[in-house]
């Protein structure tokens, strides 16, 4: 008996077509921890004064988890005999996380990483549906990295509380 019929869940022959679909999700995962990655540099490089030292010092810290997420990303492609794309086929998608024209201006960059955040738990809700029944081990692996994002909204919307909180108290002096 052939190798192939005996292979079982997402990696058997019948199965391709949903490998296929959770091999574009993951691909486009990838390509948002890695444009993350790109953008988290530049904004914990970027900001200027003694409010931007604590969110930058944060999205610092971040980079190495997201690129994290990007290397589980791959290996789980290629696990799935997928190929892991080259710089080549990077289109960028956060123009949120774009350096806003004051290097003072840490609302900006707090509101981008939201929205970054939040663009990502959205799309990881979908794989983790997409794979529900029929891929537990992305499942599993999607579900882990959507609770460090989820974290990562969650810290960044507490500075943004702040960061509007003493704006609003400095407007009405």
């Amino acid at each position: 008996m052939p190798l192939l019929a005996t292979i079982r869940g997402i990696l058997a022959p019948e199965m391709t077509e949903q490998r296929e679909e959770i091999l574009e999700r993951l691909t486009k995962a990838y390509w948002m921890e890695i444009e993350t990655v790109m953008s988290y540099i530049a904004a914990s490089t970027n900001p200027d004064g003694v409010r931007a030292r604590e969110v930058a010092a944060s999205l610092g810290t971040e980079v190495q988890e997201e690129l994290t997420h990007a290397k589980r990303f791959a290996q789980r492609i290629k696990e799935l005999h997928g190929t892991v794309p080259g710089s080549m086929d990077f289109q960028p998608d956060q123009g949120g996380m774009q350096p806003p024209a004051s290097p003072t201006d840490i609302t900006h960059v707090i509101r981008g990483v939201i929205d970054a955040e939040t663009a990502a738990i959205n799309h990881y809700q979908a794989i983790i549906e997409l794979t529900d029944g029929i891929d537990p081990v992305t499942q599993d692996m999607v579900t882990d990295i959507l609770a460090d994002e989820e974290g990562h909204r969650r810290r960044f919307e507490g500075y943004l509380r702040e960061y509007t909180e003493q704006e609003d108290q400095t407007n009405r002096r």
